[in-house]
């Protein structure tokens, strides 16, 4: 009989054995990358007063949160999102710092959404965060830092696509949308329904430069001389032209780094935190159908918890990116394997002796006492499930061979 509590509950999931040990090499690597590049680890709780995520903020909805109550009466939440504890952290901690501050982190987040059939409610999440930097630099340095990742990673064939929160914030109120409008307008976006996109402008009286710019959302820019073409239609928005003028800066920059290749743009690019202030981004590749990367910058954050500074940053989610590495079959290459010691317990302490110091060497080693009834076969079966490179058996006694 199938005991029910051996089993799951529906969005999340055990990960054991090889795949196990692939995403914690995967999230080691990455984690050096970001020593690489200067930035300091941080650990926030996995849950957060309510508050943290709150409407305010722009980030999850609070009826997708994972909600309870402290002895206190205290409502708390399990973290949709790691941006707003780094926020939250970065005031408590870093209020009197006046230069840039650069964290990196990783850990699990929870999404209570019953709409994500087939998709895992508790995801892990590896990301930094560039603090009080408000240069073009600083946004071409997160970039360049996930193509870097990425490439960490082993894939070769991925896409970042970038775009600009202000540049529809400034196509709606040129436009004159209403409320109503807008939120039609950025459903169908969303949906990636630019048909329906043109439907909607086109018997709507505006500047005939906005309606030509509703035209070009849903097109991918490779190169930013083709945005520099488009700069003369809308010379006269500054809203509109500051946004593309700043995707233009930031393409010059991320040539420098040798970064462009993996670069598109999007002017209708759209996210679904509304915290993001400028340059949002999100990376795709093939055998994902999900963003294995995303983010953006968020310059108004940071002065909700008391601290003026504006901040750019990104998450990878490590489960998208596995599974895209798997279907594209890419493996993760893990260390060597440990070396399996099995032996009578008559030379336990030969047995022991020599594992420590093995290991002292630097050299892993499993230690097993054989069991009566047990023979060779079983154990060398046993080393290849757990990936032992070696199998060393002390038998009974020096002169003679273990019973089989």
């Amino acid at each position: 009989m199938t005991r029910s509590f051996l089993h799951t509950p529906e969005g999340v999931r055990d990960i054991y054995n090889q795949e196990c040990a692939e995403k914690m090499e995967l999230q080691s690597k990455l984690g050096q990358l970001m020593h690489q590049y200067g930035y300091a680890a941080i650990q926030t709780p996995t849950f957060e007063f309510f508050d943290i995520f709150g409407r305010e903020i722009g980030t999850t909805p609070s009826k997708d949160l994972y909600k309870f109550f402290d002895r206190e009466g205290n409502t708390l939440a399990l973290r949709p999102d790691l941006t707003p504890s780094i926020a939250r952290a970065v005031t408590k901690y870093f209020s009197q710092e006046e230069m840039p501050i650069r964290l990196w982190y990783q850990g699990n987040t929870f999404i209570n959404n019953s709409s994500y059939q087939g998709r895992l409610k508790e995801t892990t999440q590896l990301g930094a965060e560039l603090i009080g930097d408000d240069s073009v630099d600083a946004d071409a340095e997160v970039i360049a830092l996930i193509i870097d990742a990425l490439h960490t990673a082993g894939l070769k064939d991925f896409q970042i696509t970038i775009g600009h929160a202000d540049i529809l914030k400034a196509l709606i109120a040129e436009a004159g949308l209403n409320e109503e409008s807008a939120d039609e307008l950025l459903e169908l976006i969303s949906n990636k329904n630019f048909f329906g996109v043109q439907e909607l402008v086109e018997p709507i009286a505006m500047p005939k430069e906005i309606k030509q710019m509703f035209g070009k959302l849903g097109i991918l820019y490779n190169q930013a001389k083709e945005l520099e073409e488009m700069r003369a239609l809308i010379c006269a928005y500054p809203p509109l032209a500051a946004a593309v003028d700043r995707l233009i800066s930031l393409c010059q920059v991320l040539g420098y780094y040798g970064a462009d290749a993996h670069v598109s743009l999007e002017l209708g690019m759209i996210s679904g935190f509304q915290y993001y202030t400028g340059i949002i981004f999100a990376g795709y590749t093939f055998g994902s159908g999900e963003p294995i990367v995303k983010g953006g910058r968020y310059d108004d954050l940071l002065p909700y918890f008391g601290k003026q500074a504006p901040s750019i940053g990104f998450a990878v989610v490590i489960d998208q990116l596995m599974a895209a590495l798997s279907r594209q079959k890419i493996t993760i290459p893990l260390p060597e394997g440990c070396r399996l010691i099995v032996y009578w317990p008559t030379r336990r302490k030969e047995a022991i002796t020599k594992a420590r110091a093995l290991r002292l060497m630097g050299e892993p080693v499993l230690l097993v006492s054989w069991q009566e009834g047990t023979n060779r076969d079983a154990y060398e079966a046993y080393g290849a499930r757990f990936h032992c490179r070696e199998v060393t058996f002390l038998p009974q006694h020096t002169d003679r061979r273990e019973k089989a």
